[in-house]
């Protein structure tokens, strides 16, 4: 039994879930708590020591980060589906950089725009001293330093600047490689997109698609036909009810002038 340990508006779950859904692999979900810290509790840190999601478990293999934990379902499982990475070698490198790229600025990225209004809130609520407490049990000293000034600063701190900057600077890149094909790795959909796609989920919930709707044709395009696939709606718009839906869109229409303001840098 494949089980993924996920949260609903992870990222990086959300492409796991995406691959599964693309595999028609059958698996379990287990939420869980990021809000509530339960990603820091004995028994999840024994399954992931960085304290991250997701982690997958199929049978007694432990598979950790997202990027990976996609391509092990691929590798793994041939005959389920169709294959998400291309049999050329050289797209299959142009896939990994994707890979890198989402996980070394785009993802951080995300998390630096996300942080202060989904999950700063519920910190500001607690006494401070508990919400410091909590923010230094987190286990990579980058990600614990990023909350300490996302909590202090919200929207004001130099990481949504900078996190606004890589989001254009990858929307542009894509709208270049999109001339190319109708997809990231070329004529088929695949691990490229996948990768990529759930950190265009957080523009459309909190409507900040202006960062690319009004001058990347070819990425408003794509991300259209990529919310069509059936995997995107099993794997991202089932997890998010519509209660929850006008809160994000609220809380990020309220955002949308500190954006706009860091845009304009």
């Amino acid at each position: 039994m494949i089980t993924l340990y996920s949260h609903p508006m992870s990222p990086c779950a959300q492409k796991v879930r995406i691959t599964l859904a693309e595999k028609g692999l059958s698996h379990e979900i287990r939420q869980v708590d990021l809000p509530g810290k339960e990603n820091l509790q004995p028994w999840y840190l024994k399954l992931n020591p960085a304290g991250v999601v997701p982690t997958l478990t199929d049978g007694d293999h432990v598979i950790r980060e997202s990027s990976l934990i996609c391509e092990y379902l691929d590798e793994a499982y041939p005959e389920a589906g169709r294959a998400l990475r291309s049999p050329a070698a050289h797209l299959r490198a142009e896939m990994r950089l994707w890979m890198k790229h989402v996980d070394t600025a785009l993802h951080p990225s995300c998390g630096a725009l996300q942080w202060p209004l989904v999950m700063r809130p519920r910190l500001l609520a607690m006494p401070e001293e508990k919400a410091r407490a909590l923010i230094e049990q987190v286990v990579e000293a980058p990600r614990r330093e990023r909350q300490k000034r996302l909590y202090a600063q919200g929207l004001d701190a130099p990481d949504v600047a900078a996190a606004v900057a890589t989001y254009r600077a990858t929307i542009l890149r894509m709208e270049a490689t999109l001339a190319a094909g109708d997809w990231l790795q070329g004529d088929e959909f695949g691990l490229s997109d996948i990768v990529v796609a759930p950190y265009f989920q957080t523009l459309v919930q909190f409507c900040w698609t202006d960062l690319f709707s009004r001058d990347c044709p070819r990425v408003t395009d794509w991300l259209e036909r990529v919310r069509a696939r059936e995997s995107w709606q099993q794997g991202i718009d089932a997890e998010i009810d519509g209660e929850k839906r006008t809160e994000l869109a609220r809380i990020g229409t309220e955002a949308w002038p500190s954006l706009t303001r860091h845009l304009a840098r």
